[in-house]
């Protein structure tokens, strides 16, 4: 497994486009709040959004994309979904979850067999305070889809946030989630020191730790 080639942006049509507007704003406040953002963009696939410690995660992770011209559906969980915050997150491409409901994975998994423009962003820490595990529901939606996973990633100490590399999953858990830890090995996110290890339940005893 390694990392593949990102896909061609596709060309732009004339005229004034929600996108192109989208991808103005995401610039503009990229700069005005002093991140850099990196990385090339793929349109489709499933991304991961690490380290989770801040609610400001999700502002960066949109407008990174944004200014890629990609707009994604982003994980929240429903608990945020209050008034008027609710349907501002909406807006954003932002879809409610309910950690005690099932079916998302399905739910999405049949999304994206529809839909050839499929985006997802999914936080797998799932909580903004360290966690000795993170949640496989990325993994599963990417086997079960074919789809590419993207490392998208938030670094507080440097003010830089992007994407990383585009990986296929090859099945092989342990395997697949040794590259995805050396790759946020020094990741700290908004708030260093509250990131979770990369480790999955699915890969057996926990690796042992990086000297």
């Amino acid at each position: 497994m390694g990392a593949e080639p990102h896909p061609e942006q596709d060309a732009t049509p004339a005229g004034p486009r929600p996108a192109g507007v989208r991808r103005r704003l995401a610039a503009l406040v990229l700069r005005l709040a002093g991140w850099r953002a990196v990385g090339v963009v793929p349109r489709t696939g499933v991304f991961i959004g690490a380290p989770h410690t801040s609610n400001w995660d999700f502002v960066l992770t949109v407008l990174v994309l944004w200014n890629a011209g990609v707009s994604p559906r982003v994980l929240v969980k429903r608990e945020l979904f209050w008034w008027p915050l609710g349907p501002l997150l909406r807006a954003l491409g932002a879809l409610e979850t309910d950690r005690g409901a099932g079916g998302l994975v399905e739910r999405l998994t049949a999304d994206a067999q529809a839909d050839r423009a499929f985006a997802v962003v999914i936080a797998p820490d799932g909580t903004r305070r360290p966690t000795d595990h993170w949640k496989s529901g990325f993994y599963r939606i990417a086997t079960a889809t074919g789809l590419a996973v993207t490392l998208g990633f938030i670094d507080g100490p440097t003010r830089t946030t992007g994407v990383g590399p585009t990986i296929r999953l090859t099945g092989d858990v342990r395997a697949d989630m040794d590259v995805i830890r050396a790759f946020y090995a020094d990741k700290r996110g908004v708030r260093p020191g509250r990131g979770s290890t990369p480790y999955l339940r699915e890969e057996g005893p926990r690796p042992a730790p990086t000297p």
